[in-house]
């Protein structure tokens, strides 16, 4: 194929300086002579006009243009034969018949530049390689995605292709939509992944569960001390839902110097007559709720001191339990002591009155029945425990009797008496093990009499709500801290706890959904030891180690209604459990 020569003008001279400039030799010029170079079309020059030489003599034409006469100086010039050729010789068309070319001649024509008197007359430049044109470059805006983006995954940028299931579907192009029902079910048969469920995941599986228990057991028993939640207010704070509302201070509070700071005693009761009593220390005070008026009842034997007491069904009476284990009978009108009863051999820590039947619990596990209108006055003794009794409740007609010890057992007792004696014993209906702590805490419905309400202690902290006629268990529920006692609302559904460290709250549970429907926070500055409530139903007085009593409205009196009569119960309240703080000694 021609490749026709590049024109001088279309050339830079930097191009030009870099082309070697080879002279005529005599050979050339022998074969130039008899070469027609015909063909080749004339151009215009304009510019630059070329010398010629006037003489015509010698063995060489001048006149021809194409002719560079051979002088020394042009020998000089001549291209070394060791010199490799740049680039391959230019093909050159031939007119006449083929003539023999020297190495000069392929080497001018290789050279592409044949020069007369050192002016450039012609050049040819040989195409080695295909032109190449950059790329324009593409200018996109920012909502179109660049083309060399990294595609990926940018959660996992280290994918297994081997191992990856997703990696093996992908080629497959799984789409159900196009693909045959028969097909699909192959692909899924093959690879063994159904085509709904997540393949991925970006976590590793839990470690599995230890088959040790011991630890949780002592998770489950330490963690009613660091239980308390740290969101709720502190300093009489109160939790309460939307639809239930109780107020967080107490309405009255009396000073109650020398309480006693010990779980297992009972140390106040109410009675029906709106008095309350209070034993501090050695002495026993009994509180007038309608006056306001605190009388002293009598005084322990020196060396001794209260450790429970107890008021009769019809709050005439009013029982009273020392440490070295007598039980003494007061009258509380005239404030005379009727008489005492001996027996027991370890300090009386609970009392609880059916009729005339006053039945007290032992430090020594032993329960007994005290006829008051007897002398001989122990009719029976209840063997059940080993530990020491904290809990006692006659159920309101009579028929059971519940208690509750330091080795963590509730007993159910059958309290109808058959033969009497000195001798009787008795044994229980129903044994409950399930608290794992002392059960003080002991509570009978009062509008469902075969339900019974008990509280665990620290290490155990649970409401267990039991069935007295199945002796099944009906519900149970995990509080924060340990149950020091324990009360069902009179005319509501509802359970009132009182609990010690660290919370040293009153809680109140709906029932029989157990949800907590209230609580108070810090109601005293040390654990509430001791609760109990008043014959209209509506108060509630607590007693703690900070040595307070404490009156609280926790419920609505049956029947008290808006209006008048609402402000005249209102009135009537004035003087027993108005704000104010009044000492009991």
């Amino acid at each position: 194929m021609f490749q026709p020569k590049t024109p001088s003008r279309h050339r830079t001279r930097s191009d030009v300086g870099k082309t070697p400039k080879t002279p005529l030799t005599p050979s050339i010029l022998a074969g130039l002579s008899n070469i027609s170079l015909g063909g080749s079309p004339t151009k215009k020059r304009t510019g630059k006009t070329h010398a010629k030489s006037s003489s015509s003599s010698g063995p060489f034409d001048t006149t021809n243009p194409f002719i560079q006469p051979h002088t020394s100086r042009s020998r000089s010039r001549s291209r070394p034969a060791s010199r490799p050729n740049s680039r391959p010789a230019s093909p050159v068309k031939f007119t006449t018949g083929a003539i023999p070319i020297s190495e000069d001649l392929k080497g001018q024509a290789g050279g592409g530049l044949i020069r007369k008197g050192g002016v450039e007359l012609s050049r040819l430049d040989v195409v080695s390689r295909d032109l190449i044109l950059p790329k324009p470059e593409v200018k996109r805006s920012r909502s179109t995605p660049a083309a060399n983006r990294d595609t990926r995954d940018r959660f996992i940028t280290s994918r297994d292709t081997e191992n990856d299931v997703a990696a093996t579907l992908e080629p497959m192009h799984l789409n159900p939509k196009s693909a045959s029902p028969g097909h699909t079910a192959r692909l899924v048969a093959a690879t063994g992944v159904p085509l709904n469920r997540r393949i991925l995941g970006y976590h590793e599986q839990p470690p599995a569960a230890s088959s040790d228990t011991s630890l949780a057991q002592q998770r489950e028993f330490a963690k009613p001390l660091y239980a308390r939640p740290g969101t709720l207010p502190t300093s009489t704070g109160s939790s309460t839902n939307k639809s239930r509302k109780i107020p967080t201070q107490p309405e009255r509070v009396l000073d109650a110097p020398g309480m006693v700071d010990d779980f297992y005693l009972n140390l106040i009761s109410w009675s029906c007559q709106n008095t309350v009593a209070v034993a501090l220390e050695a002495s026993t005070y009994v509180w007038y709720a309608d006056t306001g008026s605190v009388t002293q009842i009598g005084e322990a034997p020196e060396g001794t001191y209260v450790s429970s007491v107890d008021f009769s069904n019809d709050g005439m009476f009013l029982g009273i339990g020392l440490g070295q284990g007598d039980v003494e009978l007061w009258d509380v009108e005239t404030g005379q002591k009727l008489r005492t009863m001996s027996g027991h051999q370890a300090q009386i820590a609970t009392l609880s009155w059916n009729q005339h039947i006053l039945t007290s619990g032992c430090g020594d596990g032993s329960i007994w029945h005290h006829d008051v209108r007897i002398p001989r006055h122990k009719v029976m003794e209840l063997l059940g425990h080993s530990g020491e009794i904290c809990g006692l409740k006659w159920r309101s007609d009579g028929e059971l009797l519940a208690s509750g010890g330091n080795d963590n057992v509730v007993n159910i007792w059958d309290g109808r008496l058959g033969d009497v004696g000195e001798g009787a014993r008795g044994s229980a209906k129903w044994t409950k093990r399930n608290h794992t702590a002392a059960v003080k805490g002991l509570a009978w419905c009062p509008w469902q009499p075969n339900l019974l309400a008990s509280g665990g202690g620290t290490n155990d902290a649970t409401i267990n709500v039991w069935n007295s006629t199945t002796g099944a268990r009906l519900h149970t529920q995990k509080t924060p801290s340990q149950i020091t006692s324990i009360l069902w609302a009179p005319h509501k559904k509802e359970i009132l706890t009182t609990h010690g460290y660290p919370t040293n709250s009153i809680m109140l549970h709906a029932y029989p959904s157990m949800d907590r429907v209230a609580e108070i926070r810090d109601a005293h500055d040390s654990r509430v030891l001791f609760s109990c409530i008043g014959p209209a139903g509506d108060l509630v007085c607590t007693a703690a180690s900070d040595e307070n009593l404490k009156f609280w409205r926790i419920w609505d009196a049956v029947g008290e209604g808006s209006g008048k009569k609402r402000k005249e119960n209102e009135e009537r309240r004035v003087n027993s459990t108005s704000s104010g703080h009044l000492s009991i000694r």
